[in-house]
């Protein structure tokens, strides 16, 4: 039997934000999640019965396809709507979406723009409510790498990422939290328009304080990249913000992750992105293309690591075999 006990506790929790799991239950993740990924497309009946809902206020590939297909591989069943489906926030509150939502599912998964909205809806939901994306935060793809990262290296422990581009992104701040819990030191290279803040930087050194990590952010991308074993970037506009297309690109082109810059890295250096991508801008096609990248191992894992998180959530996780 896989003894995940940590994992255990979090049945009916719900899950907006890396933090809302404690150290111990991530890493718990992770184990389980490699141990499901080893079953592969094996068709299971974990969730045999179980609904889980999907709310789209954004658009999704790898979020919807690899929640929809884990929830069916368990032998449950997933519905999706898009935000012109359902409206929340114009056609109704979220509290009242939730209450509603919560007499027909088993969980939710939400995915959404602001942040504040979707805990109003957590808050009133009685059934596990899970954050596929939104403004401040994206633990799911925290998860992804995290596994993809623990796959290559064979433990997170003592490793160094670093962040490159957009600091203060949704998925920076994720990644950067989830990588200080399991012991990964982190550094950013960003413009000061786009640094993480201070006291983000002081969150992340007590996240990680039981492992000694350190986070530090840096102007030059060489510096932050030098020796690192993971460099990591994302699109330099997110979802919502296409406004600001023209002023990330002037604030961001030198912060390119190009073959230069990789060699700078370790020589075993993983590079990283969760995608979409865009080949010229934020990451070369050389690189994104290269032997380095791993970003496909990445969205896989997306499959894996959420079907480790529905099973959390929504069982005790016993009937569980290596």
């Amino acid at each position: 039997m896989v003894t995940l006990p940590a994992a255990a506790r979090l049945r009916g929790r719900n899950v907006l934000t890396v933090t809302d799991l404690g150290a111990d239950e991530l890493t718990s993740l992770l184990a389980l999640a490699q141990t499901l990924k080893a079953r592969g497309r094996e068709q299971m009946t974990l969730l045999r019965g179980k609904t889980l809902v999907m709310l789209f206020e954004k658009p999704s590939l790898r979020t919807r396809v690899s929640f929809e297909t884990g929830m069916t591989q368990l032998g449950g069943h997933a519905i999706a709507a898009t935000g012109t489906d359902f409206g929340i926030g114009t056609r109704e509150t979220p509290e009242d979406a939730a209450r509603v939502l919560s007499r027909y599912a088993d969980a939710i998964v939400y995915r959404t723009h602001a942040h504040a909205p979707l805990v109003r809806f957590a808050s009133a939901a009685t059934v596990p409510t899970i954050n596929a994306l939104s403004e401040a935060a994206h633990p799911c793809q925290a998860l992804a790498d995290l596994l993809t990262i623990r796959e290559r290296f064979g433990t997170l422990q003592g490793l160094r990422l670093a962040f490159v581009g957009d600091a203060r992104n949704n998925v920076a701040i994720s990644l950067a939290e989830a990588a200080a819990m399991c012991g990964v030191s982190v550094t950013f290279a960003a413009p000061p328009s786009h640094r993480p803040s201070d006291a983000f930087l002081a969150k992340l050194v007590k996240l990680g304080a039981a492992h000694g990590v350190q986070a530090r952010a840096f102007t030059s991308p060489v510096r932050a990249v030098r020796d690192v074993d993971v460099v990591y970037t994302d699109v330099w506009t997110s979802m919502g913000d296409e406004q600001f297309v023209e002023r990330n690109i002037a604030a961001l082109r030198p912060y390119q992750v190009d073959g230069e810059l990789m060699d700078a890295a370790a020589k075993h250096a993983l590079f990283m992105h969760c995608l979409p991508a865009h080949r010229g801008e934020e990451v070369t096609a050389g690189v994104m293309d290269g032997p380095r990248s791993v970003v496909f191992d990445q969205a896989e894992n997306r499959l894996h690591a959420q079907k480790a998180l529905l099973l959390a959530l929504l069982t005790d996780l016993r009937g569980l075999t290596e």
